[in-house]
Protein backbone atom coordinates (compact mmCIF):
# COMPACT_ATOMS: atom_id res chain seq x y z
CA UNK A 1 0.00 0.00 0.00
CA UNK A 2 1.24 3.35 -0.83
CA UNK A 3 0.66 6.15 1.63
CA UNK A 4 0.24 10.19 0.48
CA UNK A 5 -0.15 12.91 2.70
CA UNK A 6 -2.19 15.38 0.57
CA UNK A 7 -2.83 14.99 -3.35
CA UNK A 8 0.54 16.59 -4.80
CA UNK A 9 2.12 13.48 -5.57
CA UNK A 10 -0.50 11.05 -6.45
CA UNK A 11 0.18 9.37 -9.55
CA UNK A 12 -2.25 8.96 -12.55
CA UNK A 13 -3.51 5.69 -12.14
CA UNK A 14 -5.28 3.35 -14.97
CA UNK A 15 -8.66 2.99 -13.31
CA UNK A 16 -8.96 4.02 -9.49
CA UNK A 17 -11.47 2.49 -7.68
CA UNK A 18 -12.55 5.29 -4.54
CA UNK A 19 -14.30 5.37 -1.26
CA UNK A 20 -13.81 7.90 1.27
CA UNK A 21 -14.33 8.33 4.73
CA UNK A 22 -12.69 8.51 8.33
CA UNK A 23 -12.86 4.69 8.68
CA UNK A 24 -12.25 4.98 12.30
CA UNK A 25 -11.39 1.81 13.31
CA UNK A 26 -11.95 0.21 10.38
CA UNK A 27 -14.71 -1.79 11.43
CA UNK A 28 -16.28 -4.81 9.64
CA UNK A 29 -19.24 -2.31 7.99
CA UNK A 30 -15.85 -0.39 6.62
CA UNK A 31 -14.75 -3.58 5.54
CA UNK A 32 -17.58 -4.36 3.48
CA UNK A 33 -17.06 -1.55 1.53
CA UNK A 34 -13.14 -2.09 1.12
CA UNK A 35 -14.22 -5.88 0.34
CA UNK A 36 -16.26 -4.62 -2.78
CA UNK A 37 -13.73 -1.73 -4.23
CA UNK A 38 -11.33 -4.62 -4.31
CA UNK A 39 -14.05 -6.67 -6.04
CA UNK A 40 -14.88 -3.90 -8.67
CA UNK A 41 -10.88 -3.18 -8.87
CA UNK A 42 -10.32 -6.37 -9.94
CA UNK A 43 -12.70 -6.98 -12.07
CA UNK A 44 -11.52 -3.22 -14.10
CA UNK A 45 -8.10 -4.49 -13.88
CA UNK A 46 -7.57 -0.85 -11.55
CA UNK A 47 -6.33 -0.17 -8.39
CA UNK A 48 -8.28 0.35 -5.04
CA UNK A 49 -7.68 4.26 -3.18
CA UNK A 50 -9.12 5.41 -0.07
CA UNK A 51 -9.31 8.63 0.98
CA UNK A 52 -9.17 9.08 4.43
CA UNK A 53 -8.82 12.60 6.64
CA UNK A 54 -6.68 14.12 9.40
CA UNK A 55 -7.23 14.81 12.04
CA UNK A 56 -10.24 13.58 12.66
CA UNK A 57 -13.03 16.22 11.43
CA UNK A 58 -14.45 16.70 14.58
CA UNK A 59 -11.28 17.34 16.35
CA UNK A 60 -10.44 20.24 13.68
CA UNK A 61 -14.34 21.69 13.50
CA UNK A 62 -15.20 21.39 17.14
CA UNK A 63 -11.91 21.72 18.85
CA UNK A 64 -13.40 22.37 22.58
CA UNK A 65 -15.48 19.23 22.74
CA UNK A 66 -12.94 17.22 24.80
CA UNK A 67 -15.09 13.96 25.14
CA UNK A 68 -14.22 13.00 21.37
CA UNK A 69 -12.37 9.97 21.43
CA UNK A 70 -10.90 7.46 18.35
CA UNK A 71 -10.95 3.92 17.89
CA UNK A 72 -7.47 4.37 16.10
CA UNK A 73 -5.18 6.18 15.79
CA UNK A 74 -3.51 7.04 12.05
CA UNK A 75 -0.78 4.66 12.28
CA UNK A 76 -3.21 1.68 13.63
CA UNK A 77 -5.63 2.63 10.72
CA UNK A 78 -3.11 2.26 8.58
CA UNK A 79 -2.15 -0.99 9.50
CA UNK A 80 -5.55 -2.09 9.29
CA UNK A 81 -6.16 -0.98 5.67
CA UNK A 82 -3.13 -2.24 4.78
CA UNK A 83 -4.05 -5.83 5.86
CA UNK A 84 -7.59 -5.01 3.74
CA UNK A 85 -5.55 -4.80 0.62
CA UNK A 86 -5.82 -1.18 -0.12
CA UNK A 87 -3.41 0.27 -2.77
CA UNK A 88 -3.57 3.82 -2.37
CA UNK A 89 -3.95 5.81 0.94
CA UNK A 90 -4.36 9.34 0.75
CA UNK A 91 -4.13 11.38 3.62
CA UNK A 92 -5.58 14.51 3.33
CA UNK A 93 -4.93 17.46 5.98
CA UNK A 94 -8.39 18.28 7.17
CA UNK A 95 -8.15 21.91 8.10
CA UNK A 96 -10.89 24.67 8.71
CA UNK A 97 -10.53 25.81 4.87
CA UNK A 98 -10.95 22.14 2.94
CA UNK A 99 -13.74 22.22 5.18
CA UNK A 100 -15.50 25.17 3.44
CA UNK A 101 -15.09 23.15 0.45
CA UNK A 102 -18.19 22.90 -1.70
CA UNK A 103 -19.22 19.04 -2.10
CA UNK A 104 -18.94 20.08 -6.03
CA UNK A 105 -15.75 21.88 -5.55
CA UNK A 106 -14.60 18.42 -3.42
CA UNK A 107 -16.01 16.37 -6.34
CA UNK A 108 -14.45 18.26 -9.17
CA UNK A 109 -10.76 18.97 -7.31
CA UNK A 110 -10.27 15.71 -5.34
CA UNK A 111 -12.17 13.00 -7.42
CA UNK A 112 -11.62 14.09 -10.94
CA UNK A 113 -9.14 16.15 -11.17
CA UNK A 114 -6.57 14.27 -8.53
CA UNK A 115 -6.82 11.04 -8.25
CA UNK A 116 -9.00 10.30 -11.64
CA UNK A 117 -12.19 7.92 -10.31
CA UNK A 118 -13.39 5.46 -12.57
CA UNK A 119 -15.37 4.20 -9.96
CA UNK A 120 -16.79 5.68 -6.50
CA UNK A 121 -18.08 3.65 -3.93
CA UNK A 122 -19.80 4.84 -0.52
CA UNK A 123 -21.76 3.42 2.53
CA UNK A 124 -25.09 4.25 2.70
CA UNK A 125 -25.78 7.69 4.70
CA UNK A 126 -22.39 8.98 3.28
CA UNK A 127 -21.74 12.48 3.51
CA UNK A 128 -19.49 14.96 2.23
CA UNK A 129 -18.64 18.35 1.38
CA UNK A 130 -19.91 21.86 3.60
CA UNK A 131 -22.22 20.88 6.33
CA UNK A 132 -22.19 17.46 4.31
CA UNK A 133 -24.39 18.84 1.79
CA UNK A 134 -23.13 16.28 -0.73
CA UNK A 135 -25.35 12.86 -0.73
CA UNK A 136 -25.44 9.54 -2.50
CA UNK A 137 -29.15 11.15 -4.77
CA UNK A 138 -26.48 14.39 -5.73
CA UNK A 139 -24.12 12.24 -6.96
CA UNK A 140 -26.69 10.18 -8.85
CA UNK A 141 -27.95 12.87 -10.56
CA UNK A 142 -24.66 14.68 -11.43
CA UNK A 143 -22.27 11.37 -11.87
CA UNK A 144 -22.08 11.53 -15.63
CA UNK A 145 -21.20 14.62 -15.22
CA UNK A 146 -18.04 14.34 -13.80
CA UNK A 147 -17.06 11.24 -15.87
CA UNK A 148 -17.45 8.43 -12.45
CA UNK A 149 -19.59 5.59 -12.36
CA UNK A 150 -20.94 5.56 -8.71
CA UNK A 151 -22.19 2.34 -6.33
CA UNK A 152 -24.05 2.72 -2.89
CA UNK A 153 -23.33 0.04 -0.21
CA UNK A 154 -27.56 -0.35 0.28
CA UNK A 155 -29.18 0.55 3.97
CA UNK A 156 -30.25 -2.80 3.77
CA UNK A 157 -26.16 -4.20 4.03
CA UNK A 158 -25.36 -1.63 6.08
CA UNK A 159 -28.43 -2.68 8.67
CA UNK A 160 -28.04 -5.65 8.51
CA UNK A 161 -24.31 -5.55 9.98
CA UNK A 162 -25.95 -3.03 12.58
CA UNK A 163 -22.05 -1.91 13.07
CA UNK A 164 -21.29 1.92 13.36
CA UNK A 165 -18.32 3.74 15.26
CA UNK A 166 -20.32 5.35 17.68
CA UNK A 167 -21.51 1.58 18.93
CA UNK A 168 -18.52 0.08 19.39
CA UNK A 169 -17.21 2.98 20.95
CA UNK A 170 -20.33 3.60 23.63
CA UNK A 171 -19.39 -0.88 24.16
CA UNK A 172 -15.92 -0.27 25.14
CA UNK A 173 -16.54 2.82 27.60
CA UNK A 174 -19.06 0.35 29.62
CA UNK A 175 -16.17 -2.31 28.97
CA UNK A 176 -18.63 -4.38 26.73
CA UNK A 177 -15.07 -5.35 24.73
CA UNK A 178 -16.93 -8.62 23.42
CA UNK A 179 -19.45 -6.65 21.59
CA UNK A 180 -16.49 -4.48 20.16
CA UNK A 181 -14.81 -7.60 19.38
CA UNK A 182 -18.38 -8.58 17.52
CA UNK A 183 -18.22 -5.57 15.72
CA UNK A 184 -14.85 -4.84 14.59
CA UNK A 185 -14.29 -8.09 13.72
CA UNK A 186 -11.07 -8.52 16.02
CA UNK A 187 -9.61 -7.63 19.46
CA UNK A 188 -9.72 -3.80 19.95
CA UNK A 189 -6.10 -2.55 21.05
CA UNK A 190 -3.84 -0.33 22.67
CA UNK A 191 -0.77 0.72 21.63
CA UNK A 192 1.65 2.11 23.79
CA UNK A 193 5.83 2.63 25.37
CA UNK A 194 6.40 0.98 29.00
CA UNK A 195 7.42 3.39 31.09
CA UNK A 196 8.94 2.95 35.18
CA UNK A 197 6.13 3.00 37.65
CA UNK A 198 6.11 3.20 41.07
CA UNK A 199 6.95 -0.49 41.36
CA UNK A 200 4.34 -1.83 43.84
CA UNK A 201 3.12 -4.66 41.37
CA UNK A 202 6.45 -5.88 41.88
CA UNK A 203 6.65 -6.14 45.70
CA UNK A 204 3.72 -8.55 45.78
CA UNK A 205 4.61 -10.36 43.37
CA UNK A 206 2.30 -8.86 40.05
CA UNK A 207 4.90 -6.74 38.68
CA UNK A 208 3.36 -4.64 35.62
CA UNK A 209 4.18 -3.09 32.32
CA UNK A 210 2.95 0.81 33.06
CA UNK A 211 1.92 1.49 29.63
CA UNK A 212 2.05 5.19 28.28
CA UNK A 213 -0.38 5.93 25.49
CA UNK A 214 0.80 8.63 23.88
CA UNK A 215 -2.27 10.08 21.93
CA UNK A 216 -4.58 11.86 24.41
CA UNK A 217 -7.90 11.37 21.67
CA UNK A 218 -7.47 7.21 21.62
CA UNK A 219 -10.25 5.76 23.77
CA UNK A 220 -8.97 3.77 26.56
CA UNK A 221 -12.11 1.35 28.06
CA UNK A 222 -13.96 1.46 30.89
CA UNK A 223 -11.97 1.24 33.93
CA UNK A 224 -11.37 -2.40 35.81
CA UNK A 225 -9.49 -5.56 35.12
CA UNK A 226 -9.37 -7.62 32.11
CA UNK A 227 -7.96 -10.52 29.83
CA UNK A 228 -5.81 -9.36 27.37
CA UNK A 229 -3.30 -10.78 24.73
CA UNK A 230 0.03 -8.54 25.00
CA UNK A 231 2.59 -8.69 22.10
CA UNK A 232 6.37 -7.30 22.62
CA UNK A 233 8.67 -7.68 19.96
CA UNK A 234 6.36 -10.05 17.83
CA UNK A 235 5.38 -12.42 20.23
CA UNK A 236 1.81 -12.73 21.85
CA UNK A 237 1.75 -13.24 25.96
CA UNK A 238 -1.35 -13.86 27.77
CA UNK A 239 -1.40 -11.38 30.33
CA UNK A 240 -4.18 -9.07 32.56
CA UNK A 241 -4.37 -5.10 32.55
CA UNK A 242 -5.77 -2.82 35.13
CA UNK A 243 -7.10 0.58 33.78
CA UNK A 244 -8.07 3.12 36.49
CA UNK A 245 -6.86 4.78 39.65
CA UNK A 246 -5.52 2.01 41.85
CA UNK A 247 -7.29 3.69 45.11
CA UNK A 248 -5.82 0.71 46.68
CA UNK A 249 -2.41 2.06 47.12
CA UNK A 250 -4.39 5.72 47.04
CA UNK A 251 -3.35 6.68 43.45
CA UNK A 252 -4.96 9.90 41.57
CA UNK A 253 -3.82 9.14 38.36
CA UNK A 254 -5.38 6.84 35.94
CA UNK A 255 -2.51 4.08 34.75
CA UNK A 256 -2.77 1.78 32.15
CA UNK A 257 -0.51 -1.41 33.91
CA UNK A 258 -0.46 -5.11 32.26
CA UNK A 259 0.79 -8.23 34.22
CA UNK A 260 2.27 -10.80 31.58
CA UNK A 261 1.91 -14.24 32.41
CA UNK A 262 4.99 -16.52 31.80
CA UNK A 263 7.01 -13.13 30.95
CA UNK A 264 10.82 -13.10 31.73
CA UNK A 265 12.81 -9.70 31.61
CA UNK A 266 12.59 -6.32 31.30
CA UNK A 267 10.26 -4.42 29.13
CA UNK A 268 10.91 -0.23 29.97
CA UNK A 269 11.20 1.29 26.89
CA UNK A 270 9.57 -1.44 25.13
CA UNK A 271 6.78 -1.15 22.77
CA UNK A 272 3.54 -2.88 23.56
CA UNK A 273 0.27 -3.82 22.03
CA UNK A 274 -2.94 -4.82 23.73
CA UNK A 275 -5.55 -6.39 22.55
CA UNK A 276 -8.41 -7.08 25.08
CA UNK A 277 -10.52 -10.47 24.97
CA UNK A 278 -13.01 -10.14 27.87
CA UNK A 279 -13.93 -7.85 31.05
CA UNK A 280 -13.38 -9.46 34.42
CA UNK A 281 -13.87 -6.87 37.14
CA UNK A 282 -14.55 -3.62 38.21
CA UNK A 283 -11.92 -1.49 40.18
CA UNK A 284 -12.45 -1.12 43.60
CA UNK A 285 -10.50 -0.56 46.67
CA UNK A 286 -8.88 -3.61 48.92
CA UNK A 287 -8.06 -3.08 52.73
CA UNK A 288 -4.45 -3.25 51.86
CA UNK A 289 -2.03 -4.70 49.81
CA UNK A 290 -2.93 -8.49 50.88
CA UNK A 291 -6.16 -8.24 50.13
CA UNK A 292 -5.31 -6.59 46.28
CA UNK A 293 -3.02 -9.74 46.15
CA UNK A 294 -4.97 -12.43 46.69
CA UNK A 295 -7.82 -10.47 44.62
CA UNK A 296 -5.05 -10.34 41.59
CA UNK A 297 -4.30 -14.46 41.71
CA UNK A 298 -7.83 -14.74 41.63
CA UNK A 299 -7.89 -12.40 38.61
CA UNK A 300 -5.13 -14.19 37.24
CA UNK A 301 -6.70 -17.69 37.40
CA UNK A 302 -10.04 -16.08 35.62
CA UNK A 303 -7.88 -14.55 33.10
CA UNK A 304 -6.34 -17.63 31.76
CA UNK A 305 -9.35 -19.57 31.69
CA UNK A 306 -10.80 -17.02 29.85
CA UNK A 307 -7.68 -16.96 27.41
Amino acid sequence: MKIYEGLADFPKLKNAVVTSGTFDGVHLGHQKILQRIREIAKSIDGETVLITFWPHPRLVLFPNEHNLRLLSTFEEKTKLLRQFGVDHLVSIPFTKEFSELSSEEFIQTVLVDKIRCKKLVIGYDHRFGKNREGSFDYLQANHSKFGFELEEISRQDVDDIGVSSTKIRKALEAGDVITAINYLGRPYELNGLVIKGQQIGRSIGFPTANIHIPNDYKLIPKDGVYAVEAMVNEKIYKAMLNIGNRPTVDGHKKTVEAHLFDFQGDLYDKQITIYFKAFLREERKFEGLEALKAQLSLDQVNAKKLL
